[in-house]
């Protein structure tokens, strides 16, 4: 863990340092890209030889799709609570992206044509979800919930198997709980390959969603244009704006909970307080003494640094340029820095918003830009899942009303055959006289 005050040697150097964008070495790309032609050119053979290569289980064709028996099975086992669990998230998830659905809508314009919008759900997509150190559970639900949602008829699932050729059940019973339609055994930037380019066993879809590794999102990045994607996810990152009325162990707290990703998360705290900047200190090394996952919590805190700055304008300036993935404001008026920030991923106001209520159960989809992408994109919303198209319908009326400004434009660009194929629908006819 890294601690930087203002008579830091260097300080401003190191505190612009922690500035990144998510940029993949050539190494990376050049590894995902044999990976995806491979899969391209070779199907399920390829898909299967990586998996096992990258420490997944040997399996054959037939393995790949999770059968409903075995998803029902699952289902059966896993216990109320988490039936419970899952299915308060998901009306949570399901609530709030309701709200957020674009309906079509149509109007007439100035010359009297009717144009207008059409929202669609797109008719097969891929979610991707980890399975990596962890179970993301929640993930399914804040994925899978909004295709449901947004009417997706087909919602197809990916994740790693475990060792034993498994995925966990309560996993699978989210995916279904949540309206995944098909389940396969595929993780990696492989699973990637398979959703954009299809095998045998692996029909190809129309958009690719959800987080991943570094290879899961390289990959989505190479096959954006043969498919759509969502963004582009990468490690966890929360970012702490905390005043001298923060409570220290809470913001400890919520920096341990990222953290636990693993490698590649990131915790940042900027306080104008050095005394809560030595307690959040104090109370990291406490905390991660209870958790369970040492190993993981140790590659990350290496990552995470605890900022005293000069000024909350300060925090609230770096705190734009960084643009977090989870930024949580532990200040007395947090609406007043929330309205300053205009790249934050999610925002959480008040010391009383943990981040990990977002990541299971608020209602917003935790799947949020990461290394930067919050300057650019916003986080996995439901009108994600539907495709716009534009509509425009003339009468003679209204085409012989706008033909002049359509010769016009033509008569500029030099392209008579577009003037052309407009008036030729109106030769021969002859403007009707208004009584």
């Amino acid at each position: 863990m890294n601690i930087l005050r203002p008579t830091s040697p260097g300080y401003k150097r190191k505190l612009a340092a922690l500035n990144r964008r998510s940029v993949p070495t050539e190494k990376l790309r050049a590894q995902v890209a044999e990976i995806v032609e491979k899969v391209a050119s070779e199907g399920d053979a390829a898909l299967l030889h990586f998996t096992h290569k990258f420490g997944g289980p040997k399996l054959q064709a037939s393995d790949l799709y999770v059968t409903p028996t075995e998803v029902l099975a699952a289902h059966q086992s896993v216990s109320k609570e988490t039936l419970k669990a899952i299915r308060a998230a998901r009306k949570n998830v399901q609530a709030f992206a309701k709200k957020s659905l674009r309906k079509s809508w149509f109007m007439k314009n100035a010359q009297g044509a009717i144009v207008g919008e059409r929202f669609d759900p797109f008719q097969r997509v891929g979610i991707y979800i980890p399975g990596g150190t962890a179970p993301l559970v929640s993930t399914a639900v804040m994925t899978c919930t909004l295709a449901a949602t947004a009417g997706v008829p087909e919602i197809v699932a990916v994740t790693p198997p475990g060792p034993d050729g498994f995925v966990h059940p309560a996993l699978l019973a989210a995916l279904t709980e949540c309206g995944a339609t098909e389940i396969y055994r595929a993780g990696g930037a492989q699973a990637v390959a398979a959703l954009a380019h299809g095998t045998h066993t692996i029909r190809p879809v129309q958009k690719i969603y959800g987080p991943g590794n570094a290879y899961v999102v390289e990959a989505k990045r190479q096959v954006f244009g043969l498919v759509a994607v969502d963004l582009l996810p990468g490690p966890s990152e929360v970012l702490v704006i905390a005043d001298k009325d923060a409570n220290a162990e809470w913001i400890a707290a919520d920096l341990l909970a990222q953290s636990e990703h693993g490698h590649g998360s990131i915790g940042i705290l900027l306080t104008d307080s050095a005394k809560i900047l030595e307690g959040v200190e104090k109370a990291i090394a406490r905390q991660v003494k209870l958790s369970q996952r040492p190993k993981e919590l140790a590659l990350a805190l290496k990552n995470a640094t605890l900022v005293l700055v000069e000024s909350m304008e300060d925090a609230i300036r770096f705190a734009n340029e960084f643009s977090a993935e989870h930024v949580s404001i532990a200040t007395k008026h947090p609406g007043e820095i929330a309205l300053q920030l205009t790249t934050s991923g999610a925002l959480f106001m008040g010391g009383l918003s943990p981040v990990v209520a977002g990541d299971f159960l608020a209602g917003p989809s935790h799947e949020l830009p990461t290394g930067g992408a919050g300057k650019s994109f916003p986080g996995l919303t439901v009108d994600q899942f539907q495709r716009r198209t534009s509509v425009a319908m003339f009468d003679e009326a209204s085409l012989r009303a706008s033909l002049p400004i359509i010769e016009t434009f033509a008569e500029l660009e030099g392209l008579d055959a577009h003037a052309r194929s407009a008036a030729i629908r109106l030769e021969g006819k002859k403007q009707r006289k208004k009584l």
